[in-house]
């Protein structure tokens, strides 16, 4: 398991909220689902996105934004229209006064606007669940990104305009693979440019004996690593290892390992329900008591203290 396959394992686009937006101006959508990611990508037409902070970006055809949440922001016809709808969380629609939009704007399968033949139409694909994996990743990321579209071109995106709107046998699962790729995709080429501030960890993959190691970490968490072990597995002394993997990640492999292993119980206890001893053997833990204490002592509460709070949420 790479970077980006961590990021998307687990809690990744299962059930996404997916659907093509189709407006005619005036219109300005203000956006407070408090979604962890969302990517938006032109299909016809021009939008402008408008974060609460920052530069508006315009967007043309081709062009893809990635807007990382929970921050609201603004989707309109000009930088500066005024919001006259509200997307709330769980994807629920609703004027600003609260009156509900969700079958007067509905236009079909997976389609909503204000008119079916508007001038300018988006491609929404929304991720609905969070995780400490996710995080990791998605910490490094602009609040809004976007890659133009003569910068950077990707085969997928006709591809999603085309499925969006069928409404085929196991289609909401072709759906959410085309986002997951389509996200790979453009987290590749966003990370590769010199703007991006990659995590220290996710650069150093390039690397053939640190990038070897965090790979056999993240593959296989349950295994009993030693550095000593890694080092053999990655054919250097133990001492090369530790100092070349702390110069280029920023911590020792085994404070590594524990953080990679405590965010993979974190999104089990969230997003399943088995036991807190099975969730510890299957991320490297000898039992229940081992991960509570390595929980604690790094997160300052107790793997059932935070499964309660996720379902509190």
């Amino acid at each position: 398991m790479d970077a980006l396959a961590g990021l998307l394992d687990g809690p990744r686009a299962r059930g996404a909220f997916l659907l093509r937006m189709v407006m005619e101006p005036p219109w300005s959508v203000r956006i407070e689902d408090e979604a962890p990611l969302c990517l938006m990508t032109m299909a016809k037409g021009e939008a402008w996105v408008i974060p609460e902070a920052g530069n508006a970006i315009r967007m043309r055809p081709g062009d893809v934004v990635v807007a990382r949440g929970p921050e609201p922001y603004t989707v309109a016809c000009a930088a500066d229209a005024e919001p006259s709808w509200l997307i709330g969380p769980g994807g629920s629609c609703s004027t600003l006064r609260g009156e509900p939009l969700s079958v007067s704007m509905d236009l079909g399968v997976r389609t909503w606007g204000n008119t079916a033949d508007g001038s300018a139409a988006m491609l929404v694909g929304t991720y609905l669940m969070g995780g400490e994996l996710t995080r990791r990743l998605l910490d490094a990321l602009p609040g809004l990104l976007i890659l133009p579209a003569d910068e950077w071109n990707s085969s997928l995106m006709p591809l999603l305009d085309e499925e969006i709107s069928r409404d085929e046998p196991g289609q909401s699962v072709v759906l959410d693979r085309l986002l997951d790729l389509l996200l790979i995709a453009v987290l590749r080429d966003w990370f590769s440019r010199p703007q991006a501030k990659a995590p220290a960890w996710y650069r150093a993959m390039g690397d053939p004996v640190v990038g070897q190691a965090l790979r056999l970490m993240q593959n296989d968490p349950a295994h009993p690593w030693t550095v000593a072990l890694l080092a053999t597995r990655t054919g250097v002394s133990r001492a090369q290892l530790a100092r070349r993997f702390s110069e280029l990640v920023g911590e020792p492999p085994m404070s590594y390992l524990t953080g990679w292993r405590l965010a993979q119980a974190a999104d089990l206890l969230r997003t399943t329900d088995v036991t807190v001893e099975a969730v510890a053997r299957k991320v490297g833990y000898s039992g229940s008591f081992a991960l509570s204490a390595a929980f604690k002592r790094v997160r300052g509460i107790s793997p059932q203290e935070h499964r309660t709070q996720a379902d509190i949420r």
